[in-house]
């Protein structure tokens, strides 16, 4: 079974799950969701907030597969562009991180490290273009009834995020937020050359030694 993971874009979001490609928990104000639902308009709201995303910051999801089948995906922004991320009791985030938002994973496909690995995708694309970390709302009761005045499966389950790195930056009972720090990209480029000139110094070392062989 093969891995591989993608951009989310224009042309490939018609991939993610038909429940998450209609839902516009994160993409629209509170006060708005109601109204987009009733009308049937929230996949039409979904695919413009990509759109505006794409156009004025970048990059904003990533899909994973296995083998040829999508199995998950996340999408994040900076919090300027989430409208529902005023709304909760830990909010709002950092002004120098990226929150993510849309996060799932086929349940048949859970536990075998592709949610981590989504993370780890988001955590490479946002360090090459000098984020310094990456915020999330967590649910620390995913298990509790999902209604719309407690809970929505939207959020990711805070234990989820804890096991992959984020630490708790403002606790809740419920809504806790986490962070999850990122190296500068000058940093992790400076870590790749000193490994590299390791490598090549061993290398050296190695094909430098004087021949044993005597005429």
């Amino acid at each position: 079974m093969s891995r591989r993971v993608v951009g989310v874009t224009l042309d490939n979001l018609d991939l993610l799950p038909k429940q998450c490609r209609r839902c516009v928990y994160w993409e629209v104000a509170p006060h708005l969701r109601a109204q987009a639902e009733e009308y049937g308009s929230t996949e039409v709201e979904k695919e413009a907030w990509v759109s505006s995303v794409l156009l004025e910051w970048g990059s904003c999801g990533r899909l994973i597969f296995s083998d040829s089948l999508p199995v998950g995906f996340v999408l994040y922004a900076p919090p300027s562009a989430v409208p529902r991320a005023s709304a909760f009791p830990t909010s709002p985030p950092s002004a120098d991180a990226v929150l993510l938002t849309g996060f799932h994973v086929l349940p048949e496909f859970r536990g075998g490290g592709l949610g981590r690995t989504l993370v780890q995708a988001v955590a490479k694309d946002l360090t090459r273009r000098g984020v310094r970390a990456i915020e999330a709302f967590g649910d620390a009761k995913p298990d509790e009834p999902v209604t719309d005045a407690t809970a929505h499966a939207c959020v990711i389950p805070a234990d989820f995020l804890t096991a992959v790195g984020f630490k708790t930056v403002r606790p809740h009972p419920k809504w806790p937020r986490l962070r999850l720090e990122l190296r500068s990209a000058i940093s992790w480029k400076e870590d790749v050359e000193a490994a590299l000139e390791r490598l090549l110094g061993q290398v050296t070392v190695q094909t430098a030694e004087p021949s044993t062989l005597r005429a």
